[in-house]
């Protein structure tokens, strides 16, 4: 990619960037809390919950001191929670070792817990003007097709060879240009040579320069590996709901490592289980009458694991504190629930019912 073409990708950023909140200012603080909320996620679908996170945690301070319970709420619906998890570590890192300074070097970057290559390239270039590319899927996109490049994305070696390639544009660019180059190439990639689609190259500043377009090739790269679909496990989730006129609904928490570690959820059995063979385990712990109100199924799919789901809503007459095949439970109100605990994607389905039944009954 030569000077001129790099002018072009630039002035083009200029003129049809999206207007997104992380790119008002260059604090490091705010590209790095975007950044990982961007892992996996969508911007149209981050900004809101960037917005509320930096509202509440406004600097490395606040989210080194959250609670985590709360830090989880903010995180909720996002996903892949092990990343707030090592934001909140990595800040407490920036705290104790940076006394409350965000590193400058791609050496510091790249010692924050949580932080890997690819976001350390984005605050190194955007923020503080370093010869640093950021590789993500969008510039993998982008560059395989810019130069018809046959290699498996998916390979650790491809992506290197691409970001080193980068890294001598960079090192050409002066300082006040490598933030914005990062930042036109994750644009391209997301909104015009963008995935599962055919590419936009009738908007694209590098269609003349580009290797996959002159050959009308572009939707062959870039190349990946047959994905594995996810294996399928069935799931019984028990909504037990108290009979007071206030509905209390029951929650446990999850174990300290492993799938959603740490998070809420509805009690649940693995398999599908019946109604009648539920009732039999749920007999003599406490519960006294048990109603079955209803059945809910809802699909959810992890990375590498697809939930087939059975929600059985159950009434109870009490509130024990432990169920033998769960463990431990505590009893909220269901408004409590919204506002103060983290349940993940996967039980959603079941909290947008069981609201419905507790609208209904008031």
């Amino acid at each position: 990619m030569d000077k001129k073409t790099v002018k072009g990708l630039l002035q083009w950023y200029h003129l049809h960037k999206r207007n997104l909140p992380w790119r008002s200012d260059k604090k490091p603080y705010h590209i790095w809390i975007s950044e990982i909320m961007l892992q996996q996620t969508r911007a149209a679908v981050v900004t809101d919950y960037y917005l509320r996170f930096i509202r509440e945690l406004p600097d490395e301070a606040a989210l080194s001191e959250v609670p985590d319970e709360r830090l989880m709420k903010l995180w909720e619906g996002l996903g892949y929670y092990s990343r707030a998890r090592n934001l909140k570590k990595a800040a407490r890192e920036i705290m104790t070792r940076h006394d409350g300074h965000f590193p400058e070097t791609r050496e510091e970057i790249l010692g924050l817990s949580g932080i890997g290559p690819y976001t350390a390239g984005a605050i190194g270039s955007i923020c503080f003007g370093l010869p640093t590319p950021a590789v993500d899927g969008n510039v993998l996109r982008v560059m395989t097709r810019f130069t018809a490049d046959p290699s498996c994305i998916d390979d650790a070696e491809t992506k290197k060879h691409i970001s080193d390639e980068l890294a001598k544009i960079y090192e050409k660019s002066i300082p006040e240009e490598r933030g914005l180059l990062t930042q036109s190439l994750m644009e391209l990639g997301a909104v015009v040579c963008g995935p599962n689609r055919k590419p936009l190259c009738g908007e694209c500043p590098l269609q003349k320069k580009c290797l996959a377009h002159q050959e009308g090739r572009e939707t062959d790269f870039p190349k990946r590996k047959a994905k594995t679909p996810p294996r399928e496990e069935e799931r019984t989730v028990l909504i037990l709901m108290s009979e007071e006129s206030d509905v209390r609904v029951a929650l446990h928490k999850r174990g300290d490592s492993g799938l959603l570690a740490g998070l809420w959820e509805f009690p649940n059995l693995s398999g599908h289980t019946e109604i009648r063979d539920i009732l039999k385990k749920l007999d003599g712990q406490g519960m006294g009458q048990i109603t079955p109100v209803m059945e809910h199924p809802a699909t959810h799919v992890f990375s590498h694991i697809k939930w087939l789901n059975q929600g059985i809503y159950l009434k109870v007459e009490k509130c024990p504190g432990h169920l033998s095949e769960v463990g431990d439970l505590i009893w909220t109100e269901v408004s409590a629930l919204e506002k103060d605990y983290a349940l993940p994607s996967a039980f959603r389905p079941f909290l947008d019912m069981l609201r419905k039944l507790t609208e209904e009954k008031k």
